[in-house]
């Protein structure tokens, strides 16, 4: 089995490299059976969210998981990231969406939970209600992590704007920052940022939605970097992002997906594959969901 490369935060844990992502996995048998196979296959890191709608199903199958002997798993051996609902934003709203994800995930505690967007739902996005909303959650958090009920805590798709806005009156710093990442959307100054306050960046979208498979972006960059090093194109894109101590999160269709996304921590890129990579988005920039700093 592929070692596990792990990546250390600033409260001193630390976390799987790769992870599975779990968006838009909604299909509760197909789902159990995905995150089984995933475990198996070595994955010790799940992340999901409420938004997600599958928080249920996620601790059900690591609960079948956790007493089946067969796995040799145990849950301090899984790390599992929640994200609390952009509606519930706020100080009680956030301490509400923990404790149904602790419910939903069948644990007593939660290894990492985030706010999963800088603004609140129902609200215009330079409504100064996001920030009251944001501080309140951030300090529902923090009570959380002192109560051992979150063993870290962090957030997602904050930009330099709203990193800087939580430091004044954060008592902790963020462990992570999810944002999209890929070499469309490299946003090197974004991680640049989270690296200067001791803050490490995880990525999702890293493989582009399948925009380097279907023919929607032309880089053959990506290709030749993969038969350089005799891996597929997916591992290229996860391994451009390892390489930088970035945590990625990709989905997979099949158990021959979720082992290749796995074993991408076995590419090792040098500086003239991460210079190629790099060079696609001088020509060709693409992000896939909404932007942190417009919502557009």
């Amino acid at each position: 089995m592929t070692a596990i490369k792990k990546v250390l935060l600033n409260n001193g844990l630390r976390i799987p490299i790769v992870g599975l992502g779990t968006s838009q996995m909604v299909d509760r048998e197909q789902t159990k059976a995905h995150i089984k196979d995933a475990i198996r296959v070595g994955y010790r890191h799940i992340d999901t969210a409420v938004m997600y709608n599958n928080e249920e199903i996620v601790g059900e199958a690591l609960e079948e998981v956790f007493n089946d002997p067969s796995f040799g798993v145990a849950r301090k051996d899984i790390w599992i990231t929640s994200k609390i609902l952009p509606m519930d934003q706020g100080y009680e709203g956030a301490l509400n969406s923990v404790a149904s994800s602790l419910k939903r995930l069948r644990t007593d505690y939660i290894d990492m939970y985030l706010i999963h967007w800088p603004f609140t739902g129902g609200l215009e996005y330079n409504d100064e209600a996001n920030k009251v909303n944001r501080k309140g959650s951030w300090k529902a958090l923090e009570e959380l992590y002192e109560q051992k009920k979150l063993r870290a805590i962090g957030v997602s798709n904050f930009y330099k704007k709203h990193i800087d806005e939580l430091l004044t009156y954060a008592k902790y710093v963020p462990v992570i920052n999810q944002c999209e990442y890929h070499p469309l959307l490299p946003i090197q100054d974004e991680v640049d940022h989270c690296k200067k306050h001791g803050i490490v960046f995880e990525a999702y979208m890293s493989l582009a939605r399948g925009r380097f498979f279907n023919g929607t972006v032309e880089a053959d960059e990506i290709g030749q970097v993969a038969e350089k090093h005799g891996a597929t194109k997916a591992q290229v894109l996860l391994s451009w992002a390892i390489n930088r101590d970035v945590v990625v999160i990709p989905k997979a269709s099949s158990i021959s997906r979720l082992k290749e996304n796995f074993e991408s921590q076995n590419v090792e890129l040098d500086q003239e594959d991460m210079d190629k990579i790099d060079s696609i988005s001088k020509t060709t920039v693409l992000r896939i969901c909404p932007d942190p700093n417009t919502m557009i």
